[in-house]
Parts: C-alpha cells; structure tokens; sequence
C-alpha cells in the first residue's frame, strides 16, 4: 500500500486536476495498491476564512465570497465530469453540501462570532467540496475510487484549531476501515473528528499528517507528498535562485528543515512515519517523473555534510543577564518553566559556559510576554541589581545549516562564519547542539537574505560564485568593460566557477536596477526603456536595501560626487574596484579612512586603474613592499595623453596641432589644459607615494607649468588653442633646446624621499623613459632590490579597452577574495 498526498496548489485549477487524474491511472495500470489524500482546491481555505470572518463582523458580503466558493466548485464539476448522471449527481450533492455551509454562515451572521469549534466546521467544506469532486471524476475514467471522509477515522481530542491525534484509536479505526473497503480510498486531509463525531481540525499543513497518519495505520510501503516543487530543496528557492533538490535525507535533517521553515514538510507528518520507519517521498506534481526527496532512516551520502539551509523569517532575541546567575543552580528551570506556564514556545537556546548570560528566541508576538515573564521570575536578583533587566532584540531571523554529516567533518562552523563575516553579516547569536545537527545563527532580518545565499554558495556552490555588480558609467569605459565580461563570462564560469551578474547599473540620464539581472545582451535598450532617472543617492539605496551576497560597486566615471559615497558603500560591506582618482587623492585622512573602512568590513577597495590604467603599477608597488624591499624613487610617465603628445613632438608638426589630435583620438580631456596641467600626473604620484607610506597631500606635490603666460587663464578651449598656435614659436624653442644636445621632452613625474613633482624634462638616450612610443605609460621602481637596474612596468597607459580590463581584472580578485 502506499498512501499518495496531493496539495492545494496542486489542486488548484481543473486542468491540473487532470493531471493528477493521469498520475494515478498510470499507478492504477501499474497494479499497485493506494490510497489518496486530497487538500482543498487551492485558496480555498483562505476564502472560507474570509467569507467566515466576514459574517461574524456582521458584514453580509460573506454572502459574495460563499457564492464565489460555491461557483468555482460547481465549474469545476462542469469541467471535469462529462455530461450525464455522474455530473448530476456529483453537482447534486456538492450543491446540498454547500446549502449546509450557507446555513452555518447565517448562523455566524446572526450571532456575530465564530468560534474555533464553528470554524473547524466551517473549513471542513474544502477538502471534503474537493476530495468528492475529485473521487467522481475518477469513477469517469474507470478507477474504482470511493469517497472516504477522514472524520470516520482520525480520532483527535476536542482542541479545535489544531487538534492532538489520538494515535491508538486512529491507526485501529484505519485498519478497521481499510479491512472492510476494497475500492481506491479518496481522503479528506486536515479533518477528524473529535468525541461526540464534533469535526476538528489538524492545522495549517495537516493533510499532509492525514497522509502520514494513513500510512502509519496502514503499515504503508511509502508514503508520498505530492506538491508544486520538485522535493525538499536546499534552500527556499524563492530566495535562493540556485537551490536545488536534495535527493535523499534522513527524518533527523527533514524534522531540522521543517523547524527552521521549510514550508515543503509540514513538521506533524513527520513523526508518524518516524515511528512506523516508513520512506516519505516528496514529489513534483507538475514533473512527476523526477524522482524529488527521499525521506528515510537510510544515512545521507556521507561526502556532503550540510543537506540544506533554511531560516525563520522573524523573530525577537531575550537575554537574561548577570552575575547572579553565575553558579547558581536552578537557574535556567525558573527561567523556562516561567515560560512555559505563559505558554511561550521557545526556538532557540544559548547559553555561555560562564552562564552569567542566557539568551533565548521567540516568535515576535512573544516577546514583550516573554520579557514580562522573565523579570516577574528574577524580580527579586533584579532589584538588588545581580541580574540586569532582561533585554529584548527584535527584526531579528535565524538561518540554519543542517546535516547529519556535519559531525564527520570538521570545519563547518568556521565555513559558516567565514562566508558570513565576507559579506558583512554580523551574528547576534549562535547555537549549535552537541550533536551537530544543525548550527544556528541569529542575525538582524534585513541580512536574512544575503545570508541564506552566501551560506548556500559556501556550502553547495564552494566551486562557483555569483558576483553582483552595480556599475555606475556606462560611457566608453563601462560600455567596453560590459562588452568585455559578456565575452567573459563563460569562461569564468567554466574555468574559476565565476559568474558576474549585472544587477545595477547608470549613467548620468538614466538608472537600473534589477536584482534578477540585467540581460547584458540589450542591456542599452533596458537602460532607456525601463530605467528611470538618474538619482545617485537612490541608486546607492537601492544597492544597500538588495542587501545581495558578494556585491561589487563599480564606478567607471571621474566624478567627485560618486567618490563622497565610497564610505558609505564600504561600510555596508560592498567593494568597490573603481578608476576614479578622486577619492585616493583627496586628503590623506580620508584615504587612510577608506582603506581601514575596507578592512574592518572585510572586504576590498580597488583602484588599481587610478595609476597607469590597466597596468599593474599599484600592484607591483605593493608586492615590493609586502616582500621587505625598500623604495628609493619611482619616475614615471603616467598620462597616456601626455606620453602621445611630447612622443610625437619631435619637430615636424606645431605643438598646438599635437594636442588637437590627441584631443580628437580622445587621449586627452575635453579640455587639455586638464592634462596639460600636470594636475592629474600630480594625482596619480601622489597616489602612489601614499601607497609607500609617506602621509602627503596634494599641495605637496610641486607641479612645475611649461605652457606660456595665458594659456591655463584661456577663457575657452577655442582660446586656449589659440594662445598654443600663437606661441608655436615658444614650443618650437623648447623642442629644439632638447634636440641640440640629442634629448627629447617628457612630462615625468618623480617620488624621491618625501618629496614628489611634476614636470616636463628634457633627457638623453641614457633614460628609459626616452624611447617611448605611442601613449605608453612607463613607472620605474629604483629600491633596494633594483638599484642598479630599476624595475620597469610599460605598457599603453589609456584607453577605454586597457581601462576596462584593468577593472574587469579588479573584479575578478574581488570574486576570489571572496570565495
């Protein structure tokens, strides 16, 4: 015998019904033996609470919701029974059923109150509406099915609402039953009956126990929950994209995922089946060839030790606290049993091993009683103040990992806690029982989330990560940068088990963000068709309030007003890869603040592309001085517009006409004069003598002008061109002052010591910086190490795609990081 469930959803539309009506001819052809238990048509029973709560407010509207009740199952007869006595028939007494029910409603009506016995009753329509309607479309295909009211054989007391099952009168009134009928059972789930035939129910879930108590009366060969998933999942996929099902779990791990809020098992079912040792099976209704879970006492693949991670959504935090409970025995029975009698159930357990502090979870509701409670039981240690009064946290979730498995393997809880602290989630309390069943963590609600991803990642995904990146730019730099990852990403995710996922992204017109991602294919035309207006402070809230695992702030733009949110981004343990010099060459304190930020949230601030765009300058810098050696000086051309500009000065063409076609091929700014100036080398050195160490400002750097008198005063750029083409002759000089003694003109920047400067040189083929070419940028490291023959790094020093990639590989560490 094996005993099949079938739940609301799966029940919810006729069409599905036909479903399962092919579901059970092909067990029907097969010749196995079952029996089956039906829930209400889905919604259902929230329409009966409603047309109920309705009536007892005397509001006659109930009247609208019944006839909406009775309509849907009549059209469901229509649809499901073809025309001729059986449709009649089954409409027939569906209709005199349903007259009972109208009654009963005018009863509330009139007496304004609905009790929970009268509610029982009331709720009672659904599965039996459902389960009958159900039974004769069967009969139409030629199942032998027969109509079984589970009132003539569950036993429960009177506690209406949520009934206790009186296990020994049930499993003998089953057995009894099922001795006498040969044709297939259909059940009415979540009803029984209580002394005197007084209709009760088993609580929300409860056909699922109906199933359970059936098979466990019926010593069934398994039990089978039908549903809308695909089994017990490893995490609730409504909040974790990529869970997916557990094939096999012991009753241990699925009582574990059901306390904590697996929504797929409904805990009561689980214990009948327990006792009797009897497989239960959770199944996918809409996918009934997928095998889903196997629930049994066979031992789970013992080479995973976590077998899913599940949460309770809200709850409240109590902790009772001082020296007055330290050594005294006693301590934590006056401290529950005063709960218990206030009928408070408790989730969660902790306690030190000092014991000067016991902190427990409730449900929200709770606390304030809780609170109450547990100072009337220590009022007396709280008045002479050796116990502090009890302090309550609220807007507060548990997540759990749970496995049978976890035992064998140690390092568990440091897995759970690494992933944790990596995207800044704090642990306000842990529990861990000595078994290892389960570690529970409670953490603030608004990171319940971003937990549940992060835990499942570490533990299911440990070889694939998903990066969330909220991109601001998405000009030539951030374009080309989007380009790069799409060609990207399938290599990532095949070779370092990355995948990045653009979840925000905005320019200076338009904004977006999607925390399903944003199709990077048409990713333009989802800016401007779906984006709003660009509001930098609403983008920056809206990446926070995603609160997503592993996010990743890119700012791709030079804006000063993006950089004043980088504390605020880091602080909520986001990392930033970015360009912008803005913030690393700001004041010296702010610089100092950002990068200490970073580190007390555990994650990272990358600017590798503030120096040298995509080479590898601040990098090497640092493994220098990671690795013990001593900087002497660094020289370096880092300005790709200006290493194009004096490389290509050599005194066939007008200085003015130089710059114009660096303008145009867009090395320069649109003003020149910013790169002309020397201000942004200033930046870029000043950066870098920071990185050494050395605690300079940016008025430190001595910037020495070569332009003539006027030039940077121009009132435009058209005038600034103009003074250059007037003064040809100043630069022609210039050029050929170099040139006489065999030298050639760079705009180099140089850190000696503690002092920094900027200027044009003119120097000879000794140099290295003299046979560059093109707009490379080239940073020579003189040290310890390198003394004679300094370390060069060279190469192209602009451009959007050298840019980009310098970025894309800032991205790429992050991920790694965070793995």
């Amino acid at each position: 015998m094996k005993v099949l469930k079938f739940g609301g959803s799966s029940v919810g539309k006729p069409e599905r019904i036909r479903g399962i009506v092919s579901i059970l001819k092909n067990y029907y052809a097969s010749g196995d033996h079952f029996t089956v238990v039906f829930s209400a048509f889905g919604g259902v029973t929230d329409s009966l609470i409603e047309m109920s709560s309705l009536a007892a407010a005397g509001d006659d509207r109930y009247g609208e919701a019944f006839q909406a009740f009775a309509k849907r199952h009549q059209d469901a007869i229509s649809e499901l029974l073809p025309e001729g006595s059986l449709r009649t028939e089954t409409a027939t007494q569906i209709r005199k059923s349903h007259e009972v029910l109208k009654n009963l409603l005018y009863g509330v009506f009139l007496v304004r109150e609905a009790s929970a016995r009268t509610m029982d009753y009331v709720l009672s329509f659904g599965e039996r509406s459902s389960s009958y309607i159900i039974t004769q479309t069967l009969k139409s295909v030629g199942i032998p099915a027969e109509f079984l009211d589970a009132r003539k054989v569950i036993r429960t007391d009177k506690k209406f609402g949520g009934a206790t099952v009186n296990f020994d009168k049930t499993y003998a009134a089953v057995r009894k039953y099922y001795s006498e009928h040969t044709d297939i059972q259909i059940v009415t789930g979540f009803i029984a009956s209580a002394k005197g035939g007084l209709t009760t129910t088993l609580g929300r879930g409860g056909s699922d126990y109906t199933a359970s108590l059936l098979g466990a009366g019926l010593d069934a060969q398994a039990i089978e929950i039908w549903t809308d998933v695909s089994g017990v999942l490893t995490a609730d996929p409504r909040r974790v994209k990529k869970a997916f099902t557990i094939p096999k779990m012991t009753y241990a791990e699925a009582m574990e995922m059901s306390h904590f809020g697996a929504k797929v098992i409904y805990p009561p079912t689980l214990m009948p089946a327990l006792h009797k040792r009897i497989p239960l099976y959770i199944k996918n209704t809409f996918e009934p060839d997928f095998p889903g879970t196997k629930v049994s006492e066979e031992s789970s693949d013992g080479n995973t030790a976590v077998r899913g991670i599940s949460s309770i959504n809200s709850v409240a935090l109590l902790t009772v606290s001082g020296s007055g409970l330290f050594g005294v025995p006693g301590t934590s029975a006056r401290l529950f049993n005063s709960l218990a009698q206030s009928g408070i159930n408790i989730i969660l357990i902790t306690q030190g091993s000092s014991e000067h502090a016991i902190s427990f979870a409730v449900k929200p509701d709770d606390a304030d009683g809780a609170r109450r409670a547990a100072e009337e039981v220590f009022a007396y240690e709280i008045d002479r103040g050796v116990v502090n009064p009890v302090k309550v946290e609220r807007e507060l979730s548990i997540v759990a990992i749970i496995g049978e498995n976890m035992r064998e393997q140690p390092g568990i809880s440091g897995r759970l806690f690494q992933a944790l602290g990596k995207n800044g989630i704090n642990a306000v309390a842990i529990a861990q029982g000595s078994s290892e069943l389960n570690v529970s963590v409670v953490i603030p609600k608004e990171d319940e989330n971003k937990a549940l991803n992060a835990l499942h990642e570490a533990f299911f995904l440990s070889d694939s990560k998903t990066l969330h990146l909220f991109i601001v730019g998405v000009g030539l730099i951030g374009s080309t940068l989007l380009e790069q990852v799409k060609k990207q990403n399938a290599y990532l995710r095949e070779r370092l088990g990355m995948e990045l996922k653009i979840v925000g992204m905005s320019n200076s017109r338009k904004m977006l963000v999607d925390v399903d991602g944003i199709d990077i294919e048409n990713w333009q035309e989802a800016l401007n068709n779906s984006g709003t207006d660009a509001d930098l402070a609403v983008f920056v809230g809206r990446m926070r309030d995603a609160n997503l695992s592993n996010s990743i702030f890119v700012d791709n733009t030079a804006d000063d007003k993006i950089a004043n949110y980088y504390e605020g981004i880091l602080d909520e343990s986001i990392s930033i890869s970015t360009p912008n010099k803005v913030s690393t060459s700001s004041s010296y304190a702010q610089y100092l603040r950002l990068k200490a930020l970073a580190t007390k949230r555990g994650v990272q601030f990358r600017y590798e592309t503030n120096v040298g765009a995509g080479l590898p300058v601040i990098s090497t810098l640092r493994d220098l001085m990671d690795s013990g050696d001593r900087i002497r000086k660094i020289e370096g051309v880092l300005s790709g517009s200006l290493s194009y500009i004096f490389n290509n000065f050599d005194g066939t063409k007008p200085f003015d006409a130089i710059v114009m076609d660096a303008k145009q091929k867009g090395f320069t700014e649109p003003d020149p004069r910013v790169d002309l100036s020397g201000k942004d080398v200033g930046r870029k050195i000043l950066i870098l003598a920071r990185e050494t160490g050395i605690p300079m400002e940016s008025e430190d750097v001595s910037l020495v002008g070569f332009l003539p008198e006027g030039a940077m005063e121009a009132a435009s750029v058209a005038d600034f061109f103009s003074i250059l083409k007037e003064k040809r002759t100043y630069f022609q000089e210039l050029y050929a002052a170099a040139a006489t003694e065999g030298k050639v003109l760079r705009m180099i920047a140089t850190l000696e010591g503690d002092q920094a400067s900027v200027g044009v040189q003119a120097i000879g083929p000794q140099n290295p910086f003299f046979g560059l070419s093109g707009s490379d940028n080239m940073i020579v490291f003189t040290t310890d190490r390198y003394g004679e023959r300094p370390l060069v790094v060279r190469g192209p020093g602009a451009g959007a795609e050298v840019t980009a990639a310098g970025v894309f590989a800032e991205i790429i560490k992050i991920g790694k990081f965070l793995s």
